[in-house]
């Protein structure tokens, strides 16, 4: 089994990116995953897909939040997936 992997779509001076940035990395503390941070004003094609919507997450390639990020839903999707309930 492949190592999960949460990205992180941001972009600097985002406090709500701070934030969801907080929970993964607490997340981290007990789940074993690679996390990906990309900066959305690196790419015209993010910046329209993701400018209002950010911070945006997503584990494997499929979004599972964005805005406020929750981290027990995070943590919940995580166990779903070690489950093998998604992906």
């Amino acid at each position: 089994m492949s190592q999960t992997t949460i990205t992180l779509y941001t972009r600097s001076r985002c406090p709500l990116c701070d934030k969801a940035k907080a929970a993964l990395l607490e997340l981290k503390e007990e789940w074993d995953f690679k996390l990906e941070e990309i900066d959305i004003e690196s790419s015209d094609e993010l910046t329209e897909k993701y400018g209002l919507m950010i911070p945006v997450v997503h584990i494997d390639g499929e979004e599972v939040a964005y805005g406020f990020v929750n981290k027990f839903e995070i943590g919940e999707r995580l166990q779903e997936k070690k489950a093998g309930h998604i992906g």
